[in-house]
């Protein structure tokens, strides 16, 4: 198995569940990220001062997968996420030893 994990933006979430919907992935995990990169973060006024913050705000979707399924994840997911403009941000695939379901106890490997 491998754990697909994605860093997107988080305007383009709601495009990539549906790519994934479609594509028959129903179950994954997102939270949210903050990404330190070459973007160099975004202003914030907050009570009439600017701020600079230096992290830009991301999505993170984490998906397990069988390893032939990849590479149509991963092309979905970057087809899906992609806007054309820098810091649309990365996605990375990592071995996945075992998964167990919490409920029923089933572990694949």
């Amino acid at each position: 198995m491998k754990l697909v994990v994605a860093v997107i933006k988080p305007f383009k979430l709601e495009d990539v569940q549906d790519a994934l919907t479609q594509l028959g992935v129903y179950r994954f995990t997102v939270t949210e990220a903050k990404r330190f990169g070459p973007q160099k973060g975004h202003t914030v006024i907050n009570r009439g001062s600017q701020y600079a913050v230096g992290f830009v705000p991301m999505v993170k979707l984490e998906v397990a997968v069988q390893a032939s399924f990849v590479d149509k994840l991963v092309d979905t997911i970057a087809r899906s996420a992609r806007t054309g403009e820098s810091g649309d941000g990365e996605i990375t695939v990592t071995d996945i030893d075992r998964t167990t379901q919490i409920c029923t106890g089933m572990t694949a490997v």
